[in-house]
């Protein structure tokens, strides 16, 4: 059994073109089928059948996996039996009755208003090109709720400060232009005005946000500098750019945007996507509620 297994690996690797990492996740899988198969005393693949998938499933549960590694461990399975099929080893595909478990997201956690606040105020505490540009990163995050991958892949004409606008390039090349509220508008100009070309240091670069060698900002370097002001703002949960678009999100609902509008400012293609904000908005209001009004 475990031949087949192997030649469904080399298969992935030079037909499907599957990376090194996602080959060795394959690998690791379907092993442990084959290791629960073995327990059961089954000798070939064409001895398995629908019960012992669903009971495949069952004994991932019981073993308390995350809902998304059981699902992915499943669709693995699937992927191997479909091969199998494909390759004449097998007739029939014993998973083609059995659906991938769902897969539970958990709620986003935004800031709460007053931790967003201190949060901001932090960079704004110094005038250094790194502060600016750091203070500029957060208001316009927070203004917009841009993922990190749109903020670091802004050029210098994508901001129109006259206008309050900015130009945003997201997921499948989908340009949308938000506003610029107005202390993201003053974090911007004082970042353009006296960040930027200190950090630049002579060199031409079309990036909005550059880093100390004047070098457009990378996704590693955003993650540090939020962490590292979280951190200052003695804020001990896990705060990442994402955190911003979350706060955003939340907070926009909160104050009484409606769901269309928020789906239209994050890019959203789908409104499902933007819902969860409500969830997030009504689980934060219940437990400020019940802090509230705690039980005797």
């Amino acid at each position: 059994m475990q031949t087949e297994v192997g030649e469904f690996l080399r298969f992935l690797a030079l037909e499907k073109g599957h990376s090194k990492h996602t080959i060795a996740a394959y690998r690791n899988d379907l092993t442990q089928f084959l290791t629960y198969l073995a327990g059961g005393t089954i000798s070939s693949w064409q001895g398995v059948e629908r019960r012992h998938i669903l009971n495949y499933i069952l004994y991932l549960k019981e073993r308390e996996y995350a809902s998304s590694t059981v699902t992915r461990k499943v669709a693995a399975v699937k992927s191997f039996f479909h091969f199998l099929v494909a390759d004449g080893v097998l007739q029939d595909d014993p998973t083609v009755a059995v659906d991938l478990p769902p897969v539970s997201k958990p709620l986003p956690h935004p800031l709460s208003p007053g931790e967003m606040a201190r949060l901001l105020a932090e960079p704004a505490k110094s005038n250094t090109p790194k502060a600016l540009r750091d203070w500029a990163l957060f208001e316009l995050m927070y203004a917009t709720g841009m993922r990190a991958s749109e903020v670091i892949g802004l050029e210098m004409d994508a901001v129109d400060l006259e206008a309050g606008t900015v130009r945003c390039l997201g997921k499948g090349n989908k340009e949308r232009i938000l506003p610029l509220h107005e202390h993201a508008q003053e974090a911007l100009g004082a970042y353009l005005e006296n960040g930027r070309p200190r950090l630049l240091r002579g060199r031409d670069e079309r990036a909005l946000f550059v880093n100390h060698r004047g070098r457009s900002l990378t996704r590693q370097g955003l993650w540090l500098i939020v962490r590292e002001y979280a951190a200052a703002a003695g804020i001990e949960r896990h705060v990442t750019p994402h955190t911003f678009r979350h706060s955003f999100a939340t907070h926009m609902l909160d104050g009484g945007a409606g769901l269309r509008e928020v789906q239209q400012l994050l890019g959203h293609s789908s409104i499902a996507s933007t819902q969860v904000y409500t969830e997030v908005s009504t689980r934060l209001k219940r437990k400020a509620y019940d802090e509230a009004h705690p039980r005797a």
